[in-house]
């Protein structure tokens, strides 16, 4: 038995990824599974409909035709309530659901009878990781964070010899080491700069090193579960601005990237290390959508404050959305075979751990249990 897959357009504001690329298609269709995109979907990413049909896709015009049938409807963001419309019960949704803080969402799901797994609430192991949405794409955030900073530098990079002189290399300061600060923290290093990095865990300074970049060695640990750093106490959050103040003054670009699943972003940046910052310098807010690492960071917009530039960027990864496409649908391509069993059909029993940690709802029901108090707090 084959398995329907559906692919919808996506329809949020800026949104230009795709839920799968040809080459997924191609290997989901070997595997005597039918695939659906609806056209026009991946034309924001560079995959024409032409690709999709040469790599075996049934392109759908209109979106009931590509739902008709559907068994699992694979998106990148949470879909809206008229996007719901035309989905029979018991289909079955994989994206990104941000369930923690898109209640009214998780709600409709549920009254739907929709099966749905939130692709942020994968668990930390090691068989998840070819599944990790989160890490593939925060590699492109670091990536584009590093460029949208030299854009908005006043100085170059790289250090220069030329017959003007020699031109000394920018000084970029990376706060939060985990997947998008490394990846941020080797950008800038190809880019020539002088790197520093700063993270509460020690155990980053490792990886931080080998980037070539110095870890700045503060008296914090705070060492979380999951590979995460937990959120410090207010003493130690004290501590920690008056060790980074200097660091930051020093700093030509400043790229925040700390965050903590669920939470509002930690503040890293206050208003008055801004305020010691020299003229030109540079603040991209990595953290911007979940309330920003800097206290003035303005979210989805790029603002002067005494001379500085911060940039409170949203959805980087759409600003590269081929490869973070790519990368998307290879994680799905991942997590879709858990949903498969032997023989091609899909499965019902749920028992698998990877499985489990992400079901958000099934049958009017909501398995995720952080999701179910909050909506209970709520009376969603």
């Amino acid at each position: 038995m084959a398995v329907v897959f559906a692919v919808p357009k996506e329809s949020a504001p800026g949104e230009r990824r795709v839920a799968t690329v040809p080459e997924i298609v191609r290997r989901l269709v070997k595997a005597q599974h039918e695939v659906r995109v609806e056209s026009g979907a991946g034309d924001g990413a560079g995959y024409p409909d032409a690709e999709f049909t040469a790599a075996g896709a049934k392109v759908m015009a209109d979106r009931a035709s590509l739902y008709a049938g559907a068994q699992v409807v694979l998106r990148v963001r949470a879909p809206n309530a008229a996007e719901l419309k035309g989905l029979p019960e018991g289909t079955v949704l994989v994206a990104l659901l941000d369930p923690t803080r898109n209640l009214d969402g998780v709600a409709r799901l549920r009254d739907a009878k929709l099966t749905s797994f939130a692709l942020e609430l994968l668990p930390r192991i090691t068989r998840a990781q070819s599944m990790d949405v989160l890490s593939s794409q925060a590699t492109v955030a670091g990536y584009r964070a590093t460029l949208i900073g030299a854009q908005l530098a006043v100085k170059f990079f790289p250090m220069l010899t030329t017959a003007a002189g020699t031109i000394r290399p920018s000084r970029v300061l990376v706060l939060g080491a985990g997947v998008a600060g490394l990846m941020a923290i080797a950008t800038a290093k190809r880019l020539g700069a002088v790197v520093e990095a700063y993270d509460v865990r020690r155990a980053a300074g490792e990886q931080v090193r080998s980037l070539g970049a110095k870890f700045l060695e503060l008296a914090i640990n705070a060492e979380g579960g999951g590979g995460y750093a937990r959120e410090l106490t207010d003493a130690e959050k004290a501590q920690e601005a008056e060790m980074l103040a200097k660091a930051v003054a020093d700093a030509d670009v400043v790229i925040t990237t700390a965050a903590i699943p669920g939470r509002k972003a930690p503040t890293l940046v206050r208003k008055e290390m801004v305020a010691r910052m020299h003229a030109g310098a540079v603040i991209v807010d990595l953290a911007a959508e979940t309330g920003g690492n800097c206290e003035l960071t303005k979210v989805g917009d790029t603002v002067q404050v005494g001379g500085v530039t911060i940039a409170g960027p949203l959805n980087l990864p759409s600003q590269l959305p081929f490869h973070a496409s790519q990368m998307f649908a290879r994680n799905l391509e991942s997590f879709v075979q858990l949903l498969v069993d032997k023989q091609g059909a899909l499965i019902t029993d749920y028992s698998d751990e990877i499985l489990v940690a992400s079901l958000v709802t099934r049958a009017g029901t909501v398995p995720h249990a952080p999701t179910a108090s909050a909506l209970a707090g709520g009376k969603a």
